[in-house]
């Protein structure tokens, strides 16, 4: 076994996962919102991952940017607006694999949701739009894991630009290929992550959305895969599963997902936890403005209960405040 990096510090169940920073109060995927998330206790930061033109990993929730940066601001750009196929649905804008990072590295970042965080908005303009290797340094100072997630990973592969090369590759110059490395990789495909599996030793976790299935048709559905048998599968490749925080519950009762995944031998990060009324099942709500923040604390801290180990949330600093409270209640 490796000694442990001194770039990070040991993982306690049930960790907090900064869903691309502290997002909920910050433009997503930036330094500024890792940086805070960071500050308000969270264990773990995530950067979803998509390709430029020259190869490089670079954080943005999707490879179309236009929601996400003030692209459409910038004239010499204007020529690359287009649609693409991508998981068979076509999507039109500014795609990450059509820039340089030096074209990227122009572009500032913004709100994606301005009329749901308002309050964002005032930190629009301010950030450029980091790279794997940047959130890996940030990670290291600050000795906080990880937790990438590699989109449309079929899709990248077709086009020539696939991602697991280059994760690998930037893992493995930070030192962090092996099990106990402070790393997660995530995915909503499947056969990326398998691919993973032999390819690096570090953490992985199958993403499962409570409707439709794996882009690369490796299931029929995602509810295939979280009968015990296919759970029992996930396990030959994967550490854990990340699916959506609704597949905890049915009909208000716990659905078992929790309890199958473990008897699997798999961790349970469901996602993702945001404040705001528009986002939280109606027993947590406050008032009837979607904006409005509900009671976050008592849904994650209901989550907890059913035993997780992890859970994802734009408001790290109210995971905190429930993990620890969980933790203080054990």
């Amino acid at each position: 076994m490796q000694p442990a990096d001194p770039h990070s510090a040991p993982l306690s169940a049930p960790i907090v996962i900064a869903h691309r920073g502290a997002s909920g109060e910050r433009p997503e995927h930036t330094i500024g919102a890792y940086e805070l998330a960071i500050a308000q206790g969270a264990d773990v930061i995530e950067p979803d991952l998509v390709p430029t033109s020259d190869g490089v990993l670079v954080a943005r929730h999707e490879n179309e940017i236009g929601e996400t940066t003030d692209v459409a601001a910038h004239p010499e750009f204007a020529g690359r607006h287009t649609t693409k196929m991508i998981d068979g649905r076509a999507v039109t804008g500014w795609f990450t694999e059509d820039f340089t990072l030096a074209e990227l590295k122009t572009l500032r970042a913004r709100e994606r949701l301005p009329q749901l965080r308002p309050g964002n908005r005032a930190f629009d303009g301010q950030e450029t739009i980091p790279t794997l290797d940047e959130v890996i340094a940030l990670a290291k100072q600050h000795k906080v894991a990880i937790y990438p997630e590699t989109k449309h990973p079929t899709y990248f592969a077709a086009i020539g630009k696939g991602t697991d090369a280059p994760l690998v590759a930037a893992l493995r110059r930070a030192g962090w290929d092996d099990a106990q490395a402070p790393v997660f990789i995530q995915s909503f495909e499947v056969k990326n992550l398998q691919r993973l599996k032999s390819m690096t030793q570090v953490r992985l976790i199958q993403l499962i959305d409570g409707a439709a299935g794996p882009a690369d048709g490796a299931a029929q559905s995602y509810a295939d895969m979280v009968t015990p048998e296919g759970l029992k599968a996930i396990s030959a490749y994967a550490w854990g599963i990340g699916p959506s925080k609704a597949m905890l519950w049915q009909d208000g009762v716990p659905s078992g997902i929790v309890r199958d995944a473990h008897a699997a031998g798999l961790r349970v990060h469901p996602w993702t936890y945001r404040a705001e009324n528009q986002f939280l099942p109606p027993a947590y709500r406050r008032a009837d403005d979607p904006r409005g923040q509900g009671d976050l604390h008592a849904e994650i801290s209901a989550a907890l209960g059913l035993g997780i180990d992890g859970f994802f949330t734009d408001f790290p600093a109210i995971g905190v405040r429930a993990r620890n409270g969980a933790r203080g209640a054990q």
